[in-house]
């Protein structure tokens, strides 16, 4: 017999219900969020993030709008214990902003855990407790009772802790730690015990969080268990339902969707879905699910490169080019038909009240993106053929997405010589279109000096005949530059792509740096060729932001 037997699995037992409300719900408002990326997030990293990719995660995390950000697990990590520290010390949470904190129901971890937020203006205290089934027969080898017990000593003692600290304000959250694989009865039961401690009010609600800690069902099934759970919880009107779905099955978006149908009033997750296994419930997708459907997500998704580049730089994770609304790729016409379609729309599209456009579910500037990624050539129209002369002739390796970008101005020129094109006037055009001097800014001299683990840059940068003097900082001399030419042209500049290689094997090879940056949502390419490392990088983001003043200048003409 195969290994690959499907009968050593059972499936799901639906949930029995009379009659399901949640099937007629709409979704017309957004739940509240609580971004897990520092915690459950950096847990399931391979090389957790340090304290400077957290700090600069948890920026970005601000700036998207989160009210509340679990921020780590301080009473099990000494990096979380320092991290909520810091962020205490040193002021850097806004009044508005609600720092969340995990511990099990263990009484050292929770006293430790109220030492890491001792002076912190509000917090939510997250206990939690295993309560599945499996757990309790094969991990804990307790009865209903015993479980109930430990959830209750630790309700009882998260609430003595917090009477210590009457200058904070405190919010109570538990959770029963797989609740999918808890029997629905026994989920309402410790609950109503925990809450039976804390005594919560509509005015002060606690949290009962329901994570589908395991995704065990389809998506319908979770529905259904958030809305018999909320019919028969005790006091719903002093709690706050939360969901922390995950994607095992591949549906962490849909059943957390269901769940708010089903009842539920919040939602944690992450940005882009990291998280154990398969990742977290993604919040970027599903908040761009409700925008799509004219809901406020209440969270600023409008720089969508940077968040992608935070992410990316944070977690040291890829961003699939597929990936719902973020992805690269996500409103790319290869087709021609498609192509058409959308060309016809958008020249209807001024003055409509609403978007409607083939192909397009939402406008791609609302995220920060140009048309110029909408329509592209595809291999078939000769990308692939250019690349592969540049790199056998010339040596130059072009990242896919510069390949797209000098594809147009290949098709445009064969276009209008109405004839082959030569791989010499290939390369002529990749010189004239990237590598032409030239161009409104031109670099002088530049020094870098580090302090403080901060890259710090001064540079000379010529306009006409005018010389200024730019500084900048950052992580690297790259980021630095960016920093410096995004203060001095005073528009947002963010690294979206970088690659670099020498253009032959000997020592004093050339190096030839690709730049992709996004200039107040519009995105532009450079290269920069150089002996040097830094020059060739400099180079090639000035190449980008000369382009950029270049193309505004041809459209105000």
């Amino acid at each position: 017999m195969s290994n690959f037997d499907h009968r050593k699995y059972k499936p799901f037992a639906p949930i029995k219900m009379a009659s399901r409300r949640w099937p007629d719900q709409q979704i017309e408002k957004a739940p509240l969020w609580c971004s897990v990326d520092l915690r459950d997030g950096n847990q399931a990293l391979i090389e957790p993030m340090t304290a400077r990719q957290k700090s600069k995660l948890w920026d970005q995390l601000v700036k998207v709008g989160f009210k509340e950000i679990e921020v780590g697990f301080p009473s099990a990590s000494s990096h979380d214990y320092d991290f909520v520290r810091e962020l205490i010390d040193n002021g850097r949470i806004p009044d508005d902003v609600t720092v969340q904190v995990l511990t099990q129901a263990r009484p050292d971890l929770i006293e430790k855990t109220f030492e890491a937020l001792k002076g912190v203006r509000r917090a939510v205290v997250h206990v939690y407790n295993s309560t599945s089934t499996v757990q309790r027969e094969q991990v804990f080898g307790l009865d209903r009772a015993g479980i109930i017990d430990i959830a209750v000593r630790g309700a009882k003692l998260v609430q003595e802790c917090a009477a210590r600290y009457p200058q904070t304000e405190w919010v109570f959250e538990y959770s029963p730690e797989s609740f999918t694989g808890t029997e629905l009865d026994f989920a309402v039961e410790v609950c109503d015990a925990v809450t039976a401690v804390w005594q919560p009010t509509p005015d002060r609600p606690a949290i009962i969080n329901l994570p589908a800690t395991v995704e065990m069902s389809t998506p319908n099934v979770y529905a259904d268990q958030i809305e018999w759970f909320c019919d028969r919880v005790a006091r719903r009107e002093s709690l706050l339902i939360s969901l922390h779905t995950h994607n095992d099955r591949g549906c962490a978006v849909a059943a957390a969707e269901l769940g708010v149908m089903a009842g539920a009033d919040r939602v944690e997750g992450t940005l882009m879905g990291n998280g154990e296994r398969t990742g977290n419930m993604d919040i970027v997708t599903m908040a761009m699910n409700l925008y799509s459907q004219g809901v406020d997500p209440m969270l600023q998704l409008g720089h969508m490169d940077e968040i992608i580049q935070t992410v990316k730089e944070c977690t040291q994770l890829p961003v699939h080019p597929r990936h719902p609304w973020a992805g690269e790729l996500v409103f790319t016409a290869f087709s021609g038909s498609h192509q058409d379609a959308i060309k016809k729309c958008l020249s209807k599209q001024d003055g409509r009240e609403h978007w409607e456009v083939a192909y397009l579910p939402i406008d791609p500037a609302d995220i920060g993106r140009s048309y110029q990624e909408v329509i592209r050539i595809n291999s078939q129209s000769g990308k692939g053929g250019i690349a592969y002369v540049l790199e056998r002739d010339y040596g130059f390796e072009l990242p896919r997405w510069l390949q797209i970008d000098f594809s147009g101005t290949v098709q445009a020129f064969a276009e209008e010589r109405e004839k082959e094109v030569s791989g010499e006037e290939i390369f002529a055009l990749f010189q004239q279109t990237y590598l032409a001097e030239g161009g409104e800014y031109r670099l002088g001299d530049y020094n870098v000096s580090r302090a403080d683990n901060v890259d710090q840059l001064q540079a000379q940068l010529q306009q006409g005949s005018a010389s200024h003097t730019l500084k900048g900082s950052g992580n690297g001399v790259v980021a630095s530059f960016v920093d410096a030419m995004s203060r001095f042209v005073g528009k947002q500049i963010v690294l979206v792509e970088y690659s670099e290689h020498a253009l032959s094997q000997s020592a004093d090879a050339e190096a030839v740096c690709y730049i992709q940056l996004n200039i107040d949502g519009e995105r532009h390419c450079g290269v920069g060729r150089s002996h040097d490392i830094i020059q060739a990088s400099l180079d090639g983001i000035l190449g980008a932001i000369n382009r950029a003043a270049r193309q505004a200048a041809n459209a105000a003409a």
